[in-house]
């Protein structure tokens, strides 16, 4: 149980650097604004707002990996809970397959560091 709780913590630290390089580099690029369904002037208006929420989902995954690496549960559990929130938020507020990218498997992982073996 122990390995997949591992797993669940560093594929939701992965998803948040995949956040990261979306939002801070590939924002504009033709295949980024077709996923997110943006015209070039949607893209180019709002790639500097992008780039900062790019840079707050790196913050996640580097504090998800700091806490994994240290073995600090704390920090972890910290860590997926800011995940699940902004996830349930970014889900109602904004597309509602956030939900299930982001929030869902943080809490999954959330739960088992809580209230899993060790």
């Amino acid at each position: 149980m122990k390995l997949l709780t591992d797993c669940l913590i560093l594929f939701v630290a992965l998803e948040h650097v995949g956040f990261l390089v979306i939002e801070m580099f590939l924002w504009r690029t033709p295949v980024v604004r077709k996923n997110f369904g943006m015209s070039e002037q949607l893209a180019q208006d709002s790639y500097v707002l992008a780039m900062n929420q790019g840079l707050y989902n790196g913050f996640l995954a580097a504090g998800l990996a700091w806490g994994w690496a240290t073995g600090q549960p704390n920090v972890v559990t910290f860590f997926l809970g800011c995940v699940v929130v902004a996830g349930v938020f970014g889900g109602a507020t904004a597309k509602a397959s956030i939900f299930f990218i982001q929030a869902l498997p943080a809490a999954i992982a959330l739960g088992l560091a809580v209230w899993g073996p060790r």
